[in-house]
């Protein structure tokens, strides 16, 4: 019995120890992230770098229970101020589509048109299923080797991050944040999706699901 329990003891030490260390490589992943792209993430328009492109990250408009989506609504608000205030000419609106009642490129466009921007100056991406797929269908399909990344903060330090891996000039600029009680669910997953870029980067290699033939994005020099 004595054997039993020491046997049983050690492995709670051992399974506490790899906890441990499980909980410290989520922590130093996130202040990996977060410290190598802090230079680049802007929260005024005064101050963030004009560039022709703006890539915005996509989600949808209502939540499940109805209500908006505030994520939504501020990151329309942050591409049309970034458009308004001549920082960027051109929105690539990148979001997953991949049912037939689920469309989140094509919600945005309709926002961004009646939030003043000419939808001549909208490209739509169907195939941004993930972060990475958006960062980098950005580079090899639509040709942008240098663009702003448009969403929450805590979402453009993961965009910035991938972006750097693949030698893209982007900054950040944020939409404005959430009520913390709005967001946990959210925040929780960040906490998680910032060590698992690093994996998919540095380890496992991943590529967007799909890629294509090339796009041209014709940037309108009127704005």
């Amino acid at each position: 019995m004595k054997k039993i329990i020491k046997i049983l003891f050690k492995l709670s030490v051992a399974a506490a120890i790899l906890g441990l260390l499980f909980l410290l490589s989520l922590w130093l992943c996130n202040k990996w992230v977060i410290s190598s792209t802090n230079a680049k993430i802007y929260n005024d328009t005064s101050t963030v770098p004009a560039k022709d492109v703006g890539l915005l990250l996509g989600t949808v408009p209502t939540l499940w229970n109805g209500r908006d989506n505030l994520y939504f609504t501020y990151r329309i608000r942050a591409a049309a101020d970034l458009y308004k205030a001549g920082k960027i000419k051109h929105v690539l609106v990148s979001g997953d589509n991949h049912k037939h009642d689920y469309n989140e490129p094509e919600a945005m466009q309709q926002a961004l048109i009646n939030a003043g921007i000419p939808e001549s100056d909208i490209t739509l991406d169907f195939a941004g299923f993930r972060t990475l797929d958006s960062v980098v269908r950005a580079k090899k399909v639509f040709q942008q080797e240098s663009f702003t990344v448009i969403s929450q903060e805590f979402h453009n330090q993961r965009a910035i991050f991938i972006a750097n891996r693949y030698g893209i000039e982007a900054v950040g600029y944020n939409a404005k944040d959430v009520p913390h009680a709005y967001s946990k669910k959210v925040r929780m997953r960040e906490f998680l999706a910032k060590p698992k870029a690093v994996l998919d980067l540095y380890i496992l290699r991943k590529k967007p699901k799909f890629l294509g033939k090339k796009i041209d994005i014709v940037v309108s020099e009127a704005n």
